[in-house]
């Protein structure tokens, strides 16, 4: 069997294909994506964890893609050196340390009622609607953006314009092949996240404010360079909405297409973070994580050697069944749910408690509001690629 982890097998069926790719063994040789892939639960788990023999680390990897490209995009690529996802030790400690209690449970506890506040007003926005909405667009996209916006502290009402800037600049950073990417747009997207966090730098240095770039322009642990923050803050500001946006999408449209499911979870609202969790198992943002292997080393029964590549994959590791009872069936209240979704060790996900907290009360404040939503045509099938989902409509009826 010849891996593909792009394949619609592997988007529509995760448990059925990853269930006979594993037959070639844990660790397997793809040709078609000239990479290692690593299939089950511990295989990942451990892999996320073994920074000294596995690199994150993707800087080279967009420099030489910047090579012979406009100054433009040189400084696209300039501000994704501080993106903590593409760094290893040393450099993602100290880029790390100014958001240390920024996202720990208690302090994500605390914006409850902010995040409330805000699934209030896009509820009350979907109930002033007329006919059939779209979930995708009107609630699961603005969002994230708006919580995210609001925990930064920068201008929620310039959401549409950091959505499009992040959508442009998604062509670089979920390229498995950086080189190909157009140039003109991931250019235009970097200048401006920079105008645009250099005005909000600019405004917290001058009046500094209770808001999360206010802390990382003002941490005691070490002053980041100007490029650095304005780099950090872009990467706070795309995973807080991109990733928390794709989970709600896949989750919306399983519940529309089961009515049965739906209605129980409506019912039940101390499912609620058993839910969250299972719905990030089989429709998480991620579906793979890149790995460059630093020193030759047996893993799996097979010999790495330094300077290939792996993939992690997300989508076998939760669907394996050495971990998972019937992985392929939805259970809201599976418990334990190890889903790796935000991945592990070193580069767990900064902001998981805050999706976490997002979802479930988006989806709880949802469900109550409009207990008779349904669908309102037909709902798109799974799309998606070897890094993650892609977008799709949600045509919903509300009452």
């Amino acid at each position: 069997m010849e891996l593909d982890l792009g394949c619609e097998a592997a988007i529509r069926d995760p448990a059925g294909y990853f269930a006979s790719a594993r037959l070639g063994g844990d660790v397997q040789w793809s040709e078609r994506h000239r990479a290692w892939v690593v299939l089950s639960h511990a295989g990942v788990s451990a892999a996320f964890r073994d920074h000294e023999r596995l690199a994150s680390d993707r800087v080279d990897t967009f420099e030489r893609a910047a090579r012979g490209r406009s100054e433009a995009f040189h400084r696209a690529v300039e501000m994704l050196h501080a993106w903590l996802n593409f760094r290893d030790p040393p450099a993602h400690t100290r880029l790390r340390e100014p958001l240390a209690g920024a996202f720990t449970p208690r302090a994500v506890g605390g914006l409850e009622a902010r995040i409330r506040a805000i699934v209030a007003e896009r509820l009350d926005a979907l109930a002033a609607s007329e006919g059939a909405v779209d979930l995708s667009a009107d609630f699961a996209r603005p969002l994230p953006a708006l919580v995210i916006a609001a925990v930064l502290g920068v201008d929620g009402e310039e959401r549409e314009q950091f959505q499009a800037w992040s959508d442009d600049i998604a062509h670089l950073v979920f390229s498995l092949r950086p080189g190909g990417v157009a140039e003109e747009p991931v250019a235009r997207a970097a200048a401006a996240f920079i105008a645009f966090f250099s005005r909000h730098i600019e405004r917290v240095r001058a009046e500094p404010s209770d808001s999360l770039l206010s802390s990382i322009v003002h941490s005691p642990v070490g002053e980041l360079e100007q490029i650095e923050l304005i780099g950090l803050c872009t990467l706070l500001l795309f995973g807080g909405h991109e990733t928390t946006t794709t989970l709600l999408i896949n989750t919306l449209a399983t519940l529309l297409e089961r009515p049965a499911l739906r209605e129980w979870l409506r019912e039940h609202a101390e499912a609620d973070e058993t839910a969250v969790e299972e719905f990030m198992r089989i429709g998480g943002p991620a579906r793979t994580m890149p790995r460059k292997v630093r020193v030759d080393h047996e893993r799996g029964g097979r010999l790495l050697r330094a300077g290939e590549n792996v993939f992690l994959s997300i989508a076998a590791a939760n669907h394996d069944p050495e971990v998972f009872a019937r992985p392929g069936e939805i259970d809201l209240l599976r418990d334990p749910n190890p889903q790796l979704g935000f991945g592990w060790g070193l580069h767990y996900c900064l902001g998981a408690n805050l999706a976490r907290l997002e979802a479930r009360i988006a989806l709880r404040m949802l469900l109550e509001r409009f207990p008779a939503m349904r669908p309102a045509g037909v709902i798109p099938p799974l799309r998606g690629d070897v890094m993650g989902f892609g977008r799709r409509p949600l045509p919903t009826r509300l009452r």
